[in-house]
């Protein structure tokens, strides 16, 4: 039975106008001097967009950082595969976008279920993103003139996307990256590549340094600070099959919350409607193809259920442009969740295309008419050579064929308006936080969220924590962190000593099977139950059967990934635990027993309008839940419409 705890959090959203709470706030908050600054050490682990714009930020300003990251170099983190594109207010097309616009567009995008005063904070420190990018040399996509070009992705009706053809993570990162590594030649940032977070330590109850492995040796080490900034992206990876990198996962997040820290709606997990479809059941990863597609590419299905013919030889007449016939405003650009669930019910009455039915067409016929095969290469052309490369198929000659994936999550630990989780000391940055997006993130999003978190807003509120809170010296040498490492050692060799007779790949596919059949993009009552039953049960096969060879004081990746999947195993629960409590459809949380007469998601804002922030008391075990309540007092809540 789940125990429910009311008015036990604290946002800290300031009073007043919307329009003025950030301004407000960093009025009021306390400011440590640059002298003073020096005596700091703070720990980012991450260093994606989000862990390397903090990092960078903090050691301009003087701190002293330490930055940690699973891969050889911060460039390979995964904020590199973001293709379409960063949203800003700029209104360079003149086309009536504003601040205010892109805050209304976000806040509905997301279901309203995120925070406003976030929303509205984002949306304000959008456009210093594009300018202070541009100043790093961010090679952004320009019009004839030279002024920077935009445009448009689902959930809005203006162009404010900014974009580099489709590589505008990488560019991005490489924009951040330079200013990271520009402080560690300086001295104010010692970088830890290859180093993975085991564990948080907490010391007279807030966060003061990590366990990490070095993953290259084996060596267990512990790492103190005055401040930990978690930046460690999302947890799709749980699912198996989905768009992230391979090694994305859940576990410094889940051992923080493990520690204290609450986990904010993890079911809310975002499945992106233009991926390449499953190929084959021993397929380890799904590849994205960026939403910005759908500015140019036309989605479609025969009319005729099974229609085997080849897509060039259907006629227009015997198409179904399904997404303009259902939503003609939006038409293609509907958010990501709507495309996705359309996409799945007409493949799922029997009008899907490809060898498993289990696709539909993107296509890019009527643009190649009209503007010509050198315009749309070069908006696309990186994406459009990917897609050959993976399928064998020409774009330009043939539709795409796509189908959703898991892609982005929503959920993460909770944090309030200074991204301070429920453990002091710890703040949360980018997608590992749950903050800004809702049940549902609009495209082109993510990357400002994370460059918003590590640019704009850490630099004010970790100085105003470390201003106002008293920490006394610790040493790697102390009680709390070397019971870490012990506890850190003695978790990896129970996993060896399992030496069981199941790898763990075929662990992990079975959990994505579960997940996926029945916590993704539809759920039931019924269908949750049984998953937490099948989760339960999979997981004590785990600690039963799993078979990791080789040792702890080496490097062992196989030993790695298993780490990461005993922790999904464990996460899955509280995923489905959170989806079967939230009795409503909002965004990408489907529940089929919530939905309208015309199959639209059916929210219940009376019950459910809140953040459902979990409290960990164990694996297994019930977690309790701390409700934020979520006011709308500058866009009125109204029934999310598209058409």
């Amino acid at each position: 039975m789940v125990q429910v705890k009311e008015g036990t959090l604290d946002s800290k959203v300031p009073d007043g106008p919307i329009t003025e709470k950030w301004d407000r706030r960093r009025n009021e908050l306390k400011l440590i001097s640059p002298t003073n600054k020096r005596k700091f050490e703070i720990i980012v682990v991450g260093t994606g967009l989000a862990g390397a714009s903090a990092a960078a930020s903090l050691a301009e300003l003087g701190y002293n950082v330490k930055a940690f990251c699973i891969q050889d170099s911060p460039r390979r983190a995964h904020s590199i595969a973001a293709q379409g594109g960063i949203n800003a207010a700029k209104n360079y097309p003149n086309d009536g976008d504003s601040i205010w616009r892109l805050f209304y567009d976000t806040v509905k995008g997301g279901d309203f279920r995120s925070r406003e005063a976030n929303v509205y904070r984002l949306a304000q420190v959008s456009n210093h993103i594009i300018d202070h990018c541009v100043a790093q040399g961010v090679p952004f996509a320009r019009e004839y003139g030279g002024l920077l070009a935009n445009r448009t992705f689902g959930g809005a009706l203006v162009s404010r996307t900014f974009y580099c053809r489709g590589q505008t993570g990488q560019q991005l990162l490489l924009g951040a990256y330079s200013a990271l590594m520009r402080q560690v030649h300086l001295g104010k940032v010692t970088l830890y590549p290859r180093h993975e977070m085991l564990d948080l330590i907490v010391v007279n109850g807030t966060a003061r340094g990590i366990i990490t492995r070095d993953l290259i040796s084996g060596k267990l080490e512990a790492h103190t600070g005055h401040a930990v900034l978690l930046c460690t992206g999302g947890y799709g990876n749980v699912f198996y099959l989905s768009t992230n990198a391979k090694a994305s996962n859940v576990t410094a997040a889940w051992r923080c919350h493990k520690r204290g820290a609450f986990f904010a709606n993890p079911c809310f997990t975002q499945i992106h409607p233009t991926c390449i479809p499953v190929s084959g059941s021993y397929q380890s990863k799904l590849t994205l193809m960026s939403e910005s597609l759908r500015n140019d590419g036309r989605v479609w299905v025969p009319k005729k259920k099974g229609d085997t013919r080849h897509p060039n030889d259907i006629p227009e007449e015997e198409r179904d442009y399904y997404l303009e016939r259902r939503y003609p405003a939006y038409g293609n650009m509907v958010p990501r969740d709507v495309a996705s669930r359309a996409a799945k019910e007409r493949c799922d009455a029997g009008y899907g295309v490809g060898s498993t039915g289990m696709a539909v067409y993107l296509d890019f016929k009527d643009a190649l008419q009209r503007d010509g095969v050198d315009v749309i290469r070069s908006k696309y052309g990186n994406l459009f050579d990917m897609y050959l490369k993976i399928t064998n198929e020409n774009p330009y000659e043939v539709p795409m064929r796509i189908y959703p994936a898991v892609h982005y999550t929503m959920g993460g630990l909770w944090v309030d308006y200074h991204l301070q989780s429920t453990i002091p000391g710890l703040f949360v940055l980018g997608e590992a936080n749950f903050s800004d997006h809702g049940a549902n993130r609009l495209g082109a999003s993510a990357l400002m969220q994370g460059l918003a978190d590590g640019y704009f807003i850490i630099p004010y509120t970790l100085g105003d924590y470390l201003a106002a809170t008293t920490l006394e010296p610790v040493s790697p040498d102390d009680a709390a962190f070397q019971d870490g490492i012990k506890e850190a050692e003695g978790r990896l060799r129970k996993i060896l000593d399992v030496d069981g007779t199941e790898s763990t790949t075929s662990l992990h596919r079975q959990l994505g099977q579960i997940m996926w059949n029945h916590c993704g993009m539809a759920r039931t009552e019924q269908g949750l139950k049984e998953a937490r039953d099948q989760i339960r049960e999979l997981r004590e096969r785990f600690w039963t059967s799993v078979r990791v060879l080789g040792g702890p004081q080496t490097l062992n990746q196989s030993l790695e990934y298993a780490g990461r999947v005993a922790d999904f195993l464990e996460f899955a629960e509280l995923m489905v635990v959170d989806a079967l409590h939230r009795k409503e459809s909002c965004g990408c949380h489907f529940r089929e027993e919530y939905q309208t007469e015309d199959n639209e998601a059916l929210r219940d804002d009376e019950n459910f309008c809140y953040v459902a922030a979990w409290e960990f008391h164990g694996v297994g075990e019930d977690p309790t839940l701390h409700k934020e309540p979520l006011t709308f007092q500058e866009v009125p809540l109204t029934t999310r419409s598209y058409k």
